[in-house]
């Protein structure tokens, strides 16, 4: 990331960052170590190579959903960005009570231990997917229902509720970023469902693209990951207590206008293989910034650089991508219950 007039200079000396071995988490973690910040990373995972070389940079690994080593973990510091937790839409369709312990009850510690704890600022990231299916666009944060229809959205937005009612009832100092369609250098093709990143990989096996739903109607807002960073620097820096900001560009991008783009990157024309059986996300995704760029945020990396520069690091014939989106899954066989007093009952009674 490269430091500029627009990055802020965070106020905070000493920074948690929660997730910080994940995808946006490295980044923003080395944001903080270029500005001189003391940075815990809190992950149960290990740090990426290169990581834990970053001056200043430690590392605890932590289960967040224990609240006694949420405490242990958070003490000390001053700030705390919240990006742990679950951030697959498909793998919370299929475990949603895993999805929601991590994002809903992990967020709910996070909120309360740095309320216990005195931290001067927590910045949680959010997700635009708790708006559901969207009812208009640009969306507003202010003005647009909240009706997620995965499991993924609802543990993302019952953390958002936990941290808010706790900012309304005891002043708890939270901004929330809500983050549009991510993307750039870093992300794991086995679990990211990004299309950018996954367009690219195809593109550069030499394979056509494929592409669930109509390519013109299917329009999504692409944030790359450091201008992400910058916003959540800059809210910890300006935002308002208690204030949610949409995270995005502001410009929605077609899925055919995407692999347009893709092949302008790499020289050659991409092609689309596009199955419309399914039309369920066939829909415009778009940022409204307003408010964002109100506290001097603008987004620094186009599309063309930001695909440019990532199939300069992915390269030839990089990992194909595995992720894919996943709304329903099959209804599971019906189980049926004893209670157990009636199985006391039937053991005492020699039925067994």
């Amino acid at each position: 990331m490269h430091h500029g007039p627009d990055i802020p200079e965070t106020p905070y000396e000493e920074v948690a960052v929660t997730g910080g071995a994940g995808f946006v988490g490295r980044h923003l973690v080395t944001a903080l170590s270029l500005l001189s910040r003391k940075v815990t990373v809190v992950d149960q995972a290990p740090l990426p190579p290169g990581l834990e070389t970053l001056p200043g940079v430690s590392h605890v690994r932590t289960d967040l959903c224990d609240y006694g080593e949420t405490l242990l973990a958070l003490q000390g510091a001053d700030a705390v960005f919240h990006l742990a937790g679950n951030a697959s839409g498909t793998e919370s369709v299929a475990d949603p009570r895993r999805d929601f312990r991590l994002n809903a009850l992990g967020t709910c510690n996070v909120g309360n231990a740095c309320l216990e704890l005195g931290v001067r600022r927590l910045v949680y990231l959010s997700s635009a997917i708790v708006y559901g299916t969207p009812s208009h666009s640009p969306i507003r944060e202010d003005d647009h229902p909240t009706r997620p229809f995965l499991p993924y959205g609802a543990s993302k937005l019952s953390g958002e509720l936990a941290l808010r009612s706790l900012y309304a009832t005891a002043g708890l100092p939270v901004v929330i970023g809500r983050s549009f369609v991510v993307y750039g250098p870093g992300e794991d093709p086995r679990r990211a469902g990004g299309e950018v990143s996954q367009f690219l990989r195809w593109h550069l096996n030499e394979r056509p693209i494929p592409v669930v739903g109509d390519i013109d109607r299917k329009r999504r807002d692409f944030i790359h990951v450091e201008d992400l960073c910058r916003a959540l620097l800059t809210l910890a820096a300006r935002g308002a207590d208690g204030e949610t900001y949409n995270l995005g560009t502001g410009t929605a991008v077609s899925m055919r206008e995407l692999a347009g783009a893709v092949g302008a990157a790499t020289g050659r024309p991409a092609l689309l293989d596009a199955d419309t059986s399914s039309l369920a996300d066939s829909f415009t995704l778009l940022a409204d910034v307003t408010r964002l760029r109100g506290l001097g945020f603008t987004p620094r990396v186009t599309l063309a650089e930001g695909l440019t520069g990532l199939a300069a690091l992915l390269g030839p014939f990089p990992e194909l991508p595995t992720a894919r989106a996943v709304f329903r899954r099959e209804a599971p066989a019906r189980r049926r219950l004893t209670p157990p007093a009636a199985v006391g009952a039937r053991e005492e009674a020699g039925t067994c």
